[in-house]
């Protein structure tokens, strides 16, 4: 692990600042994201069959994940504002709960690593909030990046 005086984001004088990547290429930029959410086996068959009060759970956390993948950079304060290409949000059930998986592909300066991992916050979030009326021990857990990659912009 770095020091603090080897932090991107803290200057000198340990003040925190914005990165400066106006003199990196642009370069395809591309991160994998996932996360759980665990949950009663009940709900995860309300889920299934669509019976949740609030609608399709499923399809409103994909939205969600893609708008705040998007919106990224309005919620972490050092983050860049991204163009984003593409954003995928995947969903794999087992008898414990969700787990969501997100990529996000960006041509720029920065990697795109907190779209994904917002991405499927904001998923989890949004499944716990249309199931809360149901199940009062849902847990968020395990949100990490699997992977980013760089290559030279076509």
């Amino acid at each position: 692990m770095k020091s603090e005086a080897h932090l991107t984001h803290v200057r000198p004088d340990g003040e925190v600042s914005m990165v400066d990547i106006s003199q990196k290429p642009q370069s395809v930029r591309e991160a994998i994201a996932s996360g759980k959410i665990k949950l009663a086996r009940e709900t995860l068959a309300l889920i299934e069959q669509n019976h949740i009060a609030k609608g399709n759970v499923l399809a409103t956390a994909r939205i969600a994940a893609i708008q705040a993948a998007k919106r990224t950079a309005e919620l972490i304060p050092l983050c860049h504002q991204l163009l984003l290409n593409h954003v995928e949000v995947n969903f794999s059930t087992a008898p414990d709960g969700i787990t969501i998986t997100s990529s996000v592909r960006t041509i720029g300066q920065t990697g795109a690593e907190m779209e994904a991992l917002t991405a499927v916050s904001v998923a989890a979030l949004t499944i716990y909030d249309m199931c809360k009326a149901v199940d009062k021990a849902m847990v968020v857990d395990d949100v990490r990046l699997v992977s980013k990659s760089k290559r030279d912009a076509a």
